[in-house]
């Protein structure tokens, strides 16, 4: 990307939606070299911009869409960075009926993959080209090098995006952190996925402060020295990292730490309910990440818990501090991380055949190592797993996750279990563990809930001995019948 100007100095890059995330993508990309003209629904945001940032690279501010999209050079590229929902429809509707066939039109959002199959759909029966991409790191990201995950049209993309979006990536070892997804909505779904795991590790985060305090007996200044030693083994990754960054942080109006005065009740955008509701739909045990988003919701009801603290009853007697807890709690973070990837790579995969996206799982592995929320040490093994097993079913039968999950399980049990004597929540621990022996066992408990279901429904029945489908007369004689 280093000879953009002489190749082309006649923008054909745009841009609108000048919030933190889309200001910061713009000046990512100018200070490439890449011209890049902006566009923002109010003008006074379009010229502040411009005037603080313009002498970061060639950028131009441009009021009305018309003007906007006719400063591009053919085929336009155009980027939408605004709120997921009503208002990207609401820019796709304007920006439209100003775009000629074989231009390509991103939406850089939140959307919810079916919208954007929608918005794919109604874009090319105008010949317009429609992407939806991922983006990932926050405003740090997108100013610095985000994790990129475009879907859509291929071509296209590789014709007139992707030199762009691989300059402005996150690189790790001389690799872009962006890679292509697959077709119409598989890039936004893959972010959502993403978005899914984090919520995931994050919930883990906050089970093992919880843990560290109330049951370990640390102070909230020795916990953040917990997580940067935690950061420098096998649990390095940005979300530790910065979980150590907000543990050491001190109000200054109360001298407090300034996790005690911020209110315990977690937001969502939505994107970690997407994640739940589709895996339902699919059959995929999602447990991990779905507890994570029903923690919150929990979280949510604090004047209910506030009330419930003074009405409901938990474990007695003064049990003392754990010293030991320190020690298990890594090994079974570390162990519940594995679980939540494994689960969201099996979700991707069952989507991608549900779909024909033919997802490339080890690259997805690839770009989340640098750039987005989620990047971690253990990516790079991710990777490794599906390079040694394209196919492989669930990322906990590779060998290196299978004997670091065997080697974690004991610590992991005590955890669980200590918990559970102490009457500490730890729904994102103990589904992730439940999660793991259910899958290990080759015999479960299900079958009573299929003779249960056929003797109150006639849903029926397989047998373990013989191939077919049964029924037993249960209201009648007792006899059991092929159906």
């Amino acid at each position: 990307m280093k000879d953009w100007p002489a190749m082309n100095t006649e923008p054909h890059f745009g841009l609108t939606g000048l919030a933190t995330m889309g200001a910061n993508l713009a000046r990512n990309v100018a200070r490439h070299g890449i011209p890049v003209a902006v566009h923002n629904r109010t003008t006074s945001r379009t010229d502040a911009f411009i005037e603080q940032h313009g002498a970061e690279g060639p950028l131009t501010g441009y009021a009305s869409t018309g003007e906007w999209v006719g400063a591009l050079a053919r085929p336009r590229v155009l980027m939408s960075m605004v709120q997921a929902g009503p208002a990207t429809d609401a820019v796709v509707s304007q920006i439209l009926p100003h775009l000629d066939a074989g231009d390509v039109l991103i939406d850089g959002g939140n959307a919810n993959f079916r919208d954007t199959q929608r918005r794919h759909d109604a874009a090319s029966q105008s010949g317009v080209h429609f992407l939806g991409v991922g983006v990932s790191g926050g405003e740090e990201g997108a100013l610095n090098g985000p994790s990129i995950m475009p879907g859509g049209d291929r071509e296209p993309y590789e014709r007139n995006v992707q030199a762009i979006f691989e300059a402005i990536a996150a690189d790790v070892d001389g690799t872009p952190c962006c890679t292509y997804v697959g077709p119409d909505g598989a890039g936004h779904y893959v972010k959502m996925v993403h978005n899914g795991i984090e919520y995931a590790d994050m919930q883990l985060i906050a089970e093992s402060y919880d843990l560290l305090r109330h049951a370990a007996g640390l102070e909230v200044g020795e916990i953040a020295k917990v997580f940067e030693r935690w950061n420098r083994s096998e649990l390095e990754s940005f979300l530790i990292e910065i979980s150590a960054t907000v543990l050491a942080k001190v109000d200054e109006s109360t001298g407090k730490p300034l996790v005690d005065v911020i209110l315990d009740s977690a937001g969502q955008k939505g994107t970690g309910r997407w994640t739940a509701q589709n895996a339902l739909e699919l059959g995929v045990p999602l447990t991990g990440i779905t507890e994570a988003v029903f923690a919150r919701s929990l979280s949510a009801l604090k004047t209910e818990r506030e009330a419930a603290a003074g009405r409901l009853a938990g474990p007695g007697g003064d049990r003392g501090a754990d010293a030991d807890l320190a020690a298990d709690l890594e090994h079974a973070l570390y162990a519940s991380k594995i679980v939540s990837y494994a689960q969201g790579f099996a979700q991707m995969a069952a989507a991608s055949e549900d779909e024909g996206w033919g997802i490339d799982l080890g690259a997805m592995a690839t770009i989340w190592r640098g750039g987005c929320i989620i990047r971690a040490r253990f990516l790079d093994r991710i990777r490794e797993a599906y390079d040694a097993e394209h196919d492989l079913p669930n990322l906990m039968l590779s060998e290196f996750f299978a004997d670091a999950l065997e080697r974690a399980q004991d610590p992991w049990r005590r955890t669980v279990a200590r918990a559970a004597e102490l009457g500490i929540p730890v729904p994102a621990f103990a589904s992730s563990l439940a999660y793991y022996d259910g899958y290990r066992r080759a015999h479960g408990p299900a079958s009573l809930i299929q003779g249960l279901r056929d003797l109150f429904g006639a849903h029926t029945y397989k047998r373990i001995d013989r191939d077919g489908t049964f029924h037993t007369l249960w209201g009648g004689d007792g006899r059991e019948v092929e159906v």
